[in-house]
């Protein structure tokens, strides 16, 4: 079969087509005939070995497959690695039924993008109604998701943050009420102004860095800043105790891992968001498809901030 190996770490170089056997599923594991693979943020770490897991070589990258069964149903999963690939053995525990009227590239949105959303702001940041939200590259996958997740679950202003006049637009048309540029520069006080002059409840964040600590800084009282991602790879300035206990706000780290295995984090945020897509309640964003040779210019666009929403790998062509 056809997949995308890694045999150095490295950027987006080191993606190269290989001819590979294919998967055996073992105990608990279904194989999946996968026709769209999921392009994910951390998919970026994973190859160049920076992730909070440690990869190792040779390696196919890829979390998320969407495809079919060999009992013909339509499926979406999560996988250990190895989603970059015509065929992959996925935990059947780990995989869910696609409604009908929801697409490949939706579905694959959902998986850990959607979840994460769904985690940032009800376990994480446990949002109570008429709280304002921040979310940072609010056109990003995840952060569609958290624009329109936070208006679901009552959030009383949503501010989107993002790069560019086109994705702030988008992130409005998704249901934030206003939308800010996401330089660090100055962000503290945009985020404020946006917020009618007030300091905001919830922040989610994934950029690292002088972000982070604008974030931090324009937390109110009892606020709290939920980290889940280090896009631009430069660490935020330490966080001292004090800086904490001074302003009664909170710090709180999110990775998915976490959620798996643990009754009622994974399948069931996971069946409700796709239920929301079915009815046409969330709208999941597809940003680009890419034919699985085309894996490296997927991770260049990505990392170069030029996409929105979710990407994937087309796997038939």
């Amino acid at each position: 079969m056809r997949a995308i190996q890694i045999t150095e770490f490295g950027g987006p170089e080191v993606l190269h087509v290989a001819e590979l056997p294919e998967p055996v599923a073992g105990p608990g594991q279904l194989l999946v005939d996968v026709r769209r693979a999921g392009v994910n943020y951390a998919d970026t770490h994973t190859v160049e070995d920076s992730y909070l897991s440690r990869s190792t070589l040779p390696m196919v990258p890829g979390s998320e497959v969407a495809g079919r069964a060999a009992d013909g149903r339509r499926l979406v999963a999560l996988t250990d690695g190895g989603g970059y690939a015509e065929r992959a053995a996925v935990q059947e525990a780990l995989a869910q039924e696609v409604p009908d009227g929801v697409g490949d590239e939706q579905a694959l949105a959902l998986v850990v993008q959607g979840v994460t959303a769904w985690h940032l702001l009800r376990t994480s940041a446990r949002l109570a109604k008429g709280e304002s939200v921040v979310v940072h590259a609010a056109a990003g996958g995840t952060g569609s998701l958290a624009v329109q997740l936070a208006r679901a679950f009552g959030a009383g202003r949503v501010i989107a943050t993002a790069s560019s006049k086109e994705k702030r637009d988008l992130a409005q048309e998704l249901g934030a009420d206003v939308a800010v540029d996401a330089a660090p520069e100055d962000l503290k006080e945009r985020l404020v102004e946006a917020n009618g002059g007030r300091k905001v409840d919830v922040v989610l964040e994934m950029t690292g860095g002088p972000v982070f600590d604008a974030s931090l800084a324009a937390l109110a009282p009892f606020g709290r800043l939920v980290t889940y991602g280090m896009a631009s790879r430069t660490p935020a300035t330490p966080v001292q105790p004090a800086q904490l206990m001074g302003r009664s706000r909170a710090v709180v780290g999110f990775w998915l891992a976490h959620c798996l295995g643990r009754p009622g984090m994974y399948r069931e945020p996971l069946a409700e968001l796709l239920a929301m897509t079915a009815e046409g309640r969330l709208k999941p964003q597809v940003g680009g498809v890419y034919p699985l040779a085309e894996a490296a210019r997927a991770h260049q666009d990505l990392r170069s901030r030029r996409t929105v929403g979710k990407l994937a790998l087309d796997t038939t062509r």
